[in-house]
């Protein structure tokens, strides 16, 4: 499990740092939505500030919901639960955490909730 947890923190870092960065890009479309001298509905070479916005704040809360994954997984990690089916209580294969180490289920369960 020492190999899972150098691997999450470092996800961690990863997404901690994605964070400040996309949160930083909003702050800036934020400034700019707020300067009155500025009319980018009719700016015919790229994105209005309101689809910027979106676009931004999407990205934002990916960031966020990844974040906020990692940091489960830790808890599980830290409580023992890490590596346990949440749908049927079996352990989740070691590759499949390798690929994935937030999962939550194991391949049979998550195939059951896809379909």
């Amino acid at each position: 499990m020492e190999k899972f947890e150098r691997l999450l923190l470092a996800e961690e870092a990863e997404a901690e740092s994605r964070l400040a960065e996309h949160r930083e890009g909003i702050s800036e479309v934020r400034a700019a939505r707020s300067d009155a001298s500025a009319d980018d509905e009719h700016d015919p070479e790229g994105p209005t500030m309101t689809q910027e916005w979106s676009q931004r704040s999407a990205v934002l809360a990916d960031a966020e919901h990844e974040l906020a994954d990692v940091r489960r997984a830790l808890a599980r990690l830290a409580e023992g639960s890490y590596g346990v089916c949440e749908r049927c209580g079996k352990a989740i294969t070691v590759a499949r955490l390798e690929a994935r180490p937030t999962a939550t289920l194991c391949i049979d369960c998550a195939r059951l909730i896809t379909h």
